[in-house]
């Protein structure tokens, strides 16, 4: 274990700084300031207090083996941690940045005392790591002559890819876009990640000897029938990409748009592609709806694009400070968090409904009418009298999301099975309807988090090697379909 007593001579929670607001907003790099986690990581690490029934574990679908990387760490011995950390997640610079951390909600400590910083702990392993130059790449020791496609570079397409493409399988992933990565590359904005950190994974992945091909989409450029002649084998790890929208009066006006039509555009800025982003909150008054993770990235973007004012909605009562008694340890439970996006300003208004959007003569939207709501007989209702308008020049939709592209045709055209909440149906192979073709990830799960889709992209990687090698696969299984987050 790490250090025996570090739980009890450390009680303080210490997490990385950030830079001050006046400074990060001006600019486009990640929050935290460099090299802060370094003092004091060691003694974070020690705190975790050898419990003998790991709930992290539990907590974490990838199966992280927690305690045995924070003893690494506390001792400083970093190569050995990151081989600790890789042994179970491909990605852990994306997890550690990213991932909300149900594994510190699941923190044996965290019963009585902050929980130990695992997140941190996990960052600050893979950056070392990088650093030492203990990542390297790692091209199979021989070739099966089986092929794959596996469809869209987000986590699960790039976890699922990685696995393959080291069992000896010659793996193409095919990406839509015009740069791989999926959401991480155009999807989260570049000061939670900047992304150096996805782009030499990439080139990790190349030299093993995964090929990309971007710029195709199944189902439009290449017939998915096609496609599945052309391989052994295909993993459709396309993610939920079909936003829910908001069908109220006015939704047409100019200046609504859906997050992920907004967020792509300032990514883009950051690559180089654009000088500035044709949809920017510069000037204008802003408003978000949506109380999640692209929520909170849409309104860190408003801010570094100069807005006047950002506002963001959230239909559902203000959530507690404290763990709730009906989300008990080791659930992931429903609590007030302020990211850094809601640190640089802004207001938050919970518990309101928009009825509809007011626009000008020229048919932008300039006004949000709202409504207040409240829960009756646990159905939310609006409140009598509570109706009132704020201003609204560029508003984004943060609502979620409802399934996979039925637009394209992939789904179609495969012909696959879909289960009762839309998802592509498989079963505990990770295997669709259509023999040969397996589903990762959101398109197959459902919206949900990065960390559960790396550790989809893993799963489903071993039932594929299955079934081209007739049965036999020594690629890890960490989660099943139908694995669920801890919860009551």
């Amino acid at each position: 274990m790490a250090d025996p007593k570090g739980f009890l001579t450390t009680t303080e929670r210490e997490i990385a700084r950030t830079r001050p607001v006046a400074e990060r907003v001006r600019d486009w790099n990640e929050v935290y300031v460099p090299g802060s986690l370094l003092p004091v990581i060691s003694k974070q690490a020690g705190r975790c207090m050898d419990c003998g029934i790991p709930f992290c574990h539990n907590g974490c679908p990838l199966g992280n083996l927690i305690p045995e990387w924070n003893d690494y760490a506390y001792r400083g011995d970093w190569e050995a941690a990151s081989e600790r950390l890789h042994a179970t997640n491909n990605f852990p610079e994306f997890t550690g940045r990213l991932c909300p951390a149900p594994c510190e909600s699941a923190c044996v400590l965290g019963i009585n005392q902050p929980a130990v910083t695992i997140k941190n702990v996990e960052v600050t392993i893979i950056d070392k790591a990088w650093e030492a130059g203990h990542v390297t790449p790692q091209p199979p020791q021989r070739l099966t002559g089986k092929t794959v496609a596996v469809i869209g570079s987000g986590p699960a397409g790039l976890a699922a890819a990685q696995q393959l493409t080291r069992a000896g399988h010659t793996v193409a992933v095919y990406e839509r876009a015009d740069r791989v990565g999926g959401l991480l590359r155009y999807g989260i904005p570049e000061f939670k990640m900047e992304k150096r950190h996805l782009n030499r994974r990439i080139e990790q992945m190349r030299v093993e000897g995964t090929k990309f091909r971007t710029g195709v989409e199944i189902g439009r450029d290449i017939d998915a029938k096609k496609l599945r002649k052309r391989y052994d084998a295909v993993v459709i790890a396309a993610g939920a990409t079909t936003a829910r929208d908001l069908p109220v009066p006015g939704r047409e006006l100019t200046g609504v748009y859906q997050a992920m039509e907004y967020l792509p555009l300032a990514n883009k800025v950051q690559e180089g592609d654009l000088v500035s982003s044709p949809i920017s909150a510069e000037g204008k008054h802003v408003v978000v709806i949506g109380g999640g993770d692209t929520g909170a990235d849409c309104v860190g973007t408003a801010h570094r694009q100069g807005a006047a004012s950002v506002t963001q909605l959230e239909i559902m009562p203000r959530p507690g400070d404290s763990r709730p008694g009906h989300q008990p340890w080791p659930t992931f439970p429903m609590t007030y968090k302020v990211t850094s996006a809601h640190e640089e300003g802004g207001e938050r208004v919970y518990a309101v409904s928009t009825t509809h959007f007011e626009g000008d003569e020229e048919g932008n939207v300039r006004w949000l009418h709202l409504v207040e709501v409240e829960f009756v007989d646990g159905k939310l209702t609006p409140t009598p009298g509570t109706e009132r308008r704020i201003p609204a020049e560029l508003v984004t939709l943060a609502m979620g999301f409802t399934g996979t592209d039925r637009d394209n045709g992939l789904v179609e055209q495969f012909g696959l099975d879909l289960d009762e909440r839309g998802n592509i149906a498989r079963d505990t192979e990770y295997a669709t309807s259509v023999p040969g073709v397996f589903a990762a990830g959101d398109a197959g799960r459902g919206q949900s988090l990065i960390v559960w889709a790396i550790a989809e992209g893993r799963a489903a990687a071993r039932g594929v090697d299955r079934f081209l090698s007739g049965g036999e696969s020594s690629l890890p299984y960490p989660i099943r379909p139908t694995d669920r987050a801890l919860a009551v």
